[in-house]
């Protein structure tokens, strides 16, 4: 029951990570990617707020937390997943360990970008973009 769940609160999310991403090219065009920084912002403060409800009111039903941060959020974004995670280390007094996490995540993401575009370019285009 909780993978139907977290997969119907995926379908809300990544639906409304694709309105956001129109909207944004309809009003800022598509020079900067504005439509994925406004869903990572909107992503990640919605989480911390989710967050704090469940933090200040357990008693909520573990059903919701996952509909709302791993299915809605999840589609959304999953940067308010990355930002949940460093920022709870944080508070836990692991600065250290928040900013190696940080750090890894983003030149990891950044070279797992890099790879699959490398394998792809060479797969698909014979070497030239």
């Amino acid at each position: 029951m909780n993978y139907l769940i977290v997969f119907l609160g995926a379908g809300v999310g990544g639906a409304g990570r694709h309105g956001v991403n129109l909207l944004a090219a309809r009003f800022f065009g598509a020079g900067f990617p504005m439509g994925t920084l406004a869903v990572n912002v909107i992503g990640c403060f919605v989480m911390g707020a989710i967050a704090g409800v469940f933090a200040f009111r357990g008693h909520l039903p573990q059903e919701m937390r996952l509909f709302l941060t791993t299915g809605i959020l999840g589609g959304f974004t999953t940067f308010s997943a990355f930002s949940l995670d460093a920022a709870l280390l944080w508070e836990r007094g692991e600065a250290g360990l928040a900013a190696t996490y940080v750090g890894i995540s983003v030149l990891l993401s950044l070279a797992g970008v890099a790879a699959g575009l490398a394998l792809t370019r060479v797969a698909f285009a014979g070497g030239g973009m």
